[in-house]
């Protein structure tokens, strides 16, 4: 464990039981949030590289235009 990691532990462990527990799901939660994304992502891949090789070869086509941001 790292030392930050060990300091915000340490803090947490002075706040009463309910915060704690509060805390502790926050993180926990975060923690499945990350891994869902990094499963989603890394199952993607593929299909990113489709969607790029479809989009390039549009704009070599010449069926692409050139972004507005004012006609947005």
């Amino acid at each position: 464990m790292t030392k930050l990691l060990q300091k915000a532990f340490d803090e947490a462990s002075k706040l009463p039981d309910a915060e704690q527990d509060a805390l502790g799901r926050v993180l926990l939660e975060e923690l499945a949030s990350e891994r869902r994304w990094e499963e989603l992502f890394a199952g993607s891949h593929n299909l990113l590289a489709e969607l790029a090789d479809e989009a390039l070869a549009e704009h070599r086509a010449g069926r692409t235009k050139k972004l507005d941001p004012e006609k947005l």
